[in-house]
């Protein structure tokens, strides 16, 4: 096994670099490197005069850097400040974009990181750990309200009121520290049949908070608009529905609403040209070699001469 491949099963690996129809002189940008997957996908494709920027605000993901490759340039940030970083480097006009969106392998596999209810360990869930809120400061600070919001909006929970009220109520005998802390008060609260899926949405909403990954998303796309050009390729990968409802918004309007404009002449003014109808989804062999793969998603569009 690989190194990429103990930090990070790729999902969709030839299909998502097949999509950004990848030019031997081209710059690129692998706006979640992760375990590098994605990225020595590309450098394969490209040539020597192609460039390829991987952005990743984990400092565990900085071991799997390609080594000794002129090409490849690692960016330290998040990828909501693309536009600035495109800017840096001199890089706007970029022919494709590739984002693999959501939790990696390695972090739902790594026992300290508390991104798992598998693992009993502290409830930190930050992608970047040198600073922010962590999912513990959210428990046990946010109001009942904050929690309800959260847990409904992006763990889309039907009994949110009820397992936020009871955070709260739990949280006054003792601080929620641990994966286990949580669980042990939610878990009554999660229908029998789909118990680990439910408990599963509660940490996923919990990391979205942390991240402020639905914020950042839309920076992102909103900026590939302005670093792209006409004709480059924007692929994203996406695993729940909230994700990729933005990304198909987007993708075919141009706006987080979904709301289609029209020029005096009818034309659709939307940045972005859907390349795929449907979205392509892993086949079956992928999906029972990577269940964090049953979920994704990936969509493609190429970017218009409109702005």
């Amino acid at each position: 096994m690989t190194k990429e491949t103990e930090y990070h099963v790729p999902v969709l690996l030839r299909e998502s670099v097949d999509a950004l129809s990848v030019k031997p002189n081209g710059t690129y940008f692998d706006l979640t490197f992760g375990g590098g997957g994605h990225s020595r996908e590309i450098l394969f494709r490209l040539g020597d005069g192609g460039r390829l920027f991987g952005f990743d605000q984990d400092a565990d993901a900085e071991r799997n850097i390609p080594q000794s490759d002129a090409r490849f340039t690692f960016v330290r940030s998040n990828f909501r400040h693309l536009a600035r970083w495109a800017r840096f480097y001199d890089a706007t006009g970029a022919d494709g974009i590739l984002a693999d969106l959501g939790v990696s392998s390695h972090h739902l596999d790594d026992a300290t990181r508390g991104f798992s209810f598998r693992f009993d360990s502290p409830l930190d869930m930050r992608m970047n750990t040198s600073g922010g809120q962590t999912a513990a400061d959210i428990l046990n600070t946010y109001s009942e309200e904050d929690l309800t919001r959260i847990f409904r909006t992006y763990g889309e929970l039907q009994n949110a009121r009820r397992l936020a009220a009871t955070v709260v109520k739990g949280r006054t005998n003792a601080p929620l520290l641990t994966a286990s802390d949580l669980t042990r008060l939610t878990t009554p609260l999660m229908p029998r049949a789909r118990e680990k899926k439910e408990t599963a949405k509660l940490f996923q909403a919990l990391r979205i908070e942390v991240n402020g990954e639905m914020d950042a998303l839309a920076e992102m796309l909103n900026a590939a608009a302005k670093v792209l050009r006409p004709g480059g390729r924007l692929v994203v990968i996406t695993y729940h529905s909230l994700e990729d409802r933005m990304v198909k918004n987007v993708m075919r309007s141009g706006n987080m609403e979904g709301h289609v404009e029209q020029d005096f002449f009818g034309r659709t003014t939307s940045p972005f040209r859907p390349v795929t109808g449907r979205p392509l989804i892993p086949n079956a062999a992928e999906q029972a070699l990577n269940p964090r793969s049953r979920s994704a998603k990936l969509r493609v569009a190429e970017r218009t001469e409109a702005v």
